[in-house]
């Protein structure tokens, strides 16, 4: 028996939990509230993806009303899927050679029209090894049944999602409740069964639901929907991202059909005031940022005098009863960047609460989830990934951060090294100037593998009305900062900002064709601007030139507007062609090919010459004197030896300077040579105080060793930087 039971509704990732459970249960643990967490989206793959699962779908279709040739296919098929589908499943979680042979030149998988593409994308997986090419025709099989379910018994069904065009600018609920009335589809009777099992199981007083997206608010409604027919005594709580943003001016009483609190922001301090609440330990009016019905009216009570939960305090996220085993690790497309949101599971934290940047002019930056940054002790960042580690035997972060700033990036790896923790990770920053060549070379050594950042609209005016902060200069060498040090670098792109014009966009395209050409980025996704509510932008739509011409009058959701640009292109056609212009840049394909052949439609021709980012490259390292050096090497040996010059003798000295994947001899006059060993072993990583550049250079002078500045710029200083010497 559980006092809470936390639910992630219908559908989110089939690779790896969404965190808001586990981060939610840890909080829990600090309370002392017994809790479980149950992914309900991954229960109803795992029910639906068996032979069983299948048999009962086949049977619910009435083959008499297949219109396609494509689901008239499938359903022919059913035995051969029937009988396929469990070795399917287990490849996803345990590949091997054997199986992948079955695979890719057995008679195992049948083929309908998502195996049409695999011409297409020869060059793109031709050079993919076996195994991956195995996983990749699994994929492909899910992706044939998931379009055969929309076709033929759940119009909805999505992998990451479900019913989103439902949710989506939902400003009227109407819609929603009216689909409500209806019978629920065969998606989601496997969701009530398994919901109904889980409250079976754990028989909770209060039901947390996260609906981190529009695609989850319709499972989250059937989930409130059952349990308020059959279990009325449950008390049901609704948050995340999707009522964080959409729900803010919520008036339509009748969601309260299906729940009995909507809490805003952070969840931890509402929570616990609910729980407080069902104890008899508070009123209703004390409640922190939660919506209630009272007499037929929406309210929200948000008396509380408790302030949020600080980052430090909130609890190491608890993943011990996540069924890891009914995750599947799909392989969409070879892009490795892409891979990170599909294959394999992530654990999730959190650096910071919020945006240290928060001033994009498009971003929500007016609401709490942005605007209130509190960062997190690296300490206690780097317990907490040790803890999880222990706990789920997986050694994966994805730090799921607006933007990680580069100073807790810096001493995260730092923490990392110190402890000999052996991960990899990735997150998500702002291209900016802090993230020099060496602190980029310092993240990979600690495991990073990949950063996701906006370059979205790659011209300097657009950027400078974005409030960016950068400029296409800076991006393209931060960008290879990162693509030198051997960390992959993904792109979020965008069109269709106001003021833009067709000229911009094409400009854009072409700068976004040259990164990918010099190999600086390694993947993108360009989406059109959407203007919502909280953003500089939507809350002063006549400074950018806008008018508003609806979607702040409903009751249920208002956040997207919808608005006219006075100034700007029309640019709803563009997407199409961006998009294949940057699946074929993402597969190295189409370099050559000119802007105008991704269109269907006249373009103007780009203003900028093919050589424009190589040249905006420059090679100048920036230092401070207040840099810190750090030694990633073990501390080096020295071996002396003299050497006749000019019928001297003079007293040299090799230091030998050995690491996993470093050797270097590096010969220098003795002197010099014992005062750096002394150095590089005080500056090592495993060191709690790092020396500062200016600090080095006083004792580089105060030993009398030479002109400091021809030192830095010597071969025999390159060559330590080469070793492990890094400055950051």
């Amino acid at each position: 028996m559980s006092q809470v039971l936390l639910l992630t509704p219908p559908f989110t990732q089939l690779n790896t939990p969404y965190p808001a459970t586990a981060y939610l249960k840890g909080f829990l643990n600090t309370q002392k509230t017994p809790s479980a967490q149950v992914d309900l989206g991954i229960r109803v793959m795992d029910r639906l993806f068996t032979a069983k699962g299948l048999t009962q779908l086949f049977a619910v279709v009435d083959k008499n009303k297949l219109v396609t040739e494509n689901a008239r296919r499938i359903y022919y098929l059913r035995a051969e899927y029937v009988s396929c589908i469990h070795r399917v499943r287990q490849f996803l979680k345990v590949p091997t050679i054997i199986e992948a042979q079955n695979i890719c030149e057995g008679q195992l998988l049948p083929e309908a029209s998502r195996f049409n593409q695999l011409q297409d994308e020869a060059l793109a997986f031709g050079s993919m090894g076996l195994l991956d090419k195995a996983k990749h025709y699994c994929t492909l099989l899910l992706e044939d049944l998931a379009d055969f379910i929309v076709e033929t018994v759940d119009e909805n069904f999505g992998f990451s999602r479900y019913a989103e065009r439902l949710g989506r600018s939902a400003s009227s609920f109407d819609a929603l409740y009216a689909y409500l009335q209806q019978l629920p589809s065969f998606i989601e009777w496997l969701l009530i069964e398994e919901l109904s099992a889980a409250i079976d199981k754990h028989k909770p007083q209060l039901v947390l639901i996260t609906i981190p997206f529009p695609g989850n608010l319709m499972g989250a409604l059937r989930i409130g929907q059952y349990l308020k027919r059959e279990h009325p005594h449950i008390k049901v709580s609704m948050g995340g991202g999707y009522v964080n943003t959409e729900l803010r001016s919520l008036r339509d009483a009748r969601i309260f059909e299906f729940c009995d609190f909507i809490t805003l922001d952070d969840g931890e301090q509402p929570i616990a005031c609910i729980l407080d609440y069902m104890r008899g330990g508070r009123l209703l009016s004390d409640l922190k940022r939660t919506f209630v019905c009272r007499n037929e009216e929406v309210e929200l009570m948000d008396g509380a005098p408790e302030a949020d939960v600080a980052q430090n305090a909130l609890g190491v996220p608890d993943y011990s009863d996540v069924e890891w085993d009914k995750y599947l690790s799909v392989l969409e497309v070879a892009n490795p960047m892409f891979r990170l949101w599909s294959d394999g599971h992530w654990l999730k934290l959190t650096l910071a609460h919020g945006c240290y940047w928060g001033k994009c002019t498009f971003c929500d930056g007016s609401l709490d989830y942005i605007g209130r940054y509190a960062p997190s002790s690296i300490n206690t960042t780097v317990d907490r990934m040790e803890a999880l580690v222990a706990q789920t035997g997986k050694t994966g972060f994805h730090f799921v951060d607006e933007a990680a700033p580069p100073v807790l990036l810096k001493e995260l790896a730092l923490e990392i090294l110190r402890r000999g923790l052996k991960v990899v990770w990735w997150t998500n920053i702002r291209f900016e100037k802090n993230f020099t060549a060496d602190l980029c070379l310092l993240l990979r050594q600690s495991g990073c593998v990949a950063v996701a950042g906006g370059v979205e609209v790659a011209s300097d005016r657009l950027l400078k009305l974005i409030n960016k902060g950068v400029s296409i200069g800076q991006l393209s060498n931060v960008a290879a900062n990162f693509s030198n040090a051997g960390i992959m670098v993904h792109t979020y792109l965008m069109y269709g900002f106001p003021s833009q014009t067709a000229q911009e966009t094409i400009d854009s395209l072409e700068v976004v064709r040259q990164l990918f050409e010099l190999g600086i980025v390694h993947s993108g996704f360009w989406h059109q601007f959407a203007l919502t509510a909280h953003s500089p932008v939507g809350l002063q739509p006549e400074s950018f030139g806008v008018t508003v011409s609806g979607g702040l009058n409903g009751a249920f959701a208002n956040n997207d507007l919808e608005f006219v640009d006075q100034r700007g292109t029309c640019h709803e056609p563009f997407g199409p062609g961006l998009k294949k212009a940057i699946f074929n840049y993402m597969h190295g394909l189409g370099f050559d090919m000119p802007l105008h052949s991704w269109f269907d439609f006249k373009v103007p021709s780009t203003t900028h010459s093919p050589h424009s980012i190589e040249q905006e490259l420059n090679d100048a390292i920036s230092i401070r004197p207040d840099n810190r050096l750090v030694w990633l090497a073990k501390p080096p040996l020295i071996e002396h030896f003299v050497k006749r010059k000019a019928k001297k003798d003079v007293r040299m000295a090799t230091l030998l300077i050995m690491g996993p994947k470093v050797q270097a001899e590096i010969k220098m006059k003795e002197r010099l040579a014992l005062w750096l060993k002394g150095v590089l072993t005080q500056i090592s990583v495993d060191s709690s105080q790092l020396m500062r550049l200016d600090a080095f250079q006083e004792a580089y002078e105060a030993h009398q060793l030479g002109d400091f500045n021809k030192f830095i710029n010597s071969y025999t200083f390159s060559q330590l930087k080469q070793a492990g010497l890094l400055i950051i």
